[in-house]
């Protein structure tokens, strides 16, 4: 595995789903291009309508913030225990102006929690964010349109 420091800053290049990002990191020489899966959390698929969509927009919608020059704003990649999935997408937690965003994707009902051993490093904090947008009936918990089935049961049935 390549050795990689615990926290990178990078600027987000695309939003792929409600769980995926590519990347920019540009502290590298040449800069390095990279795909971001976001640790703890499940985004429901794109096929899983109306879902999937409302994940990938609400992420974007975080994602969206500028600087007061109209630059995008950076993020912090912070790495847990494994680096990567067996895509070849790193592993990360993706912090933006101090707030962990995989935990606001959960507290907003954009996305469930999924510990992803062994990188467990804020497991309490979005089981927390889970259980808040749970009783709050907010996105996937709205009790008019709730979520029927997870993302993993979802793909097991339509493969």
């Amino acid at each position: 595995m390549t050795n990689v420091p615990n926290q990178i800053e990078a600027q987000v290049q695309q939003v792929i789903s409600g769980h995926t990002v590519d990347v920019l990191i540009t502290n590298q020489d040449p800069p390095l291009m990279a795909r971001i899966r976001m640790i703890g959390i499940q985004a429901p698929s794109w096929k899983q309508k109306p879902w999937g969509d409302q994940a990938k927009t609400c992420l974007k919608k975080i994602l969206s913030e500028t600087t007061e020059t109209g630059d995008q704003k950076s993020v912090i990649l912070e790495l847990d225990v494994e680096e990567k999935d067996r895509y070849s997408r790193w592993l990360a937690y993706v912090w933006l102006d101090g707030v962990l965003v995989n935990e606001q994707l959960v507290a907003k009902g954009c996305a469930l929690a999924s510990p992803l051993v062994p990188n467990n490093k804020y497991d309490d904090r979005i089981a927390h964010a889970q259980e808040y947008a749970r009783i709050m009936g907010y996105g996937i918990w709205n009790p008019d349109q709730p979520l029927r089935l997870t993302p993993a049961e979802f793909r097991r049935q339509n493969p």
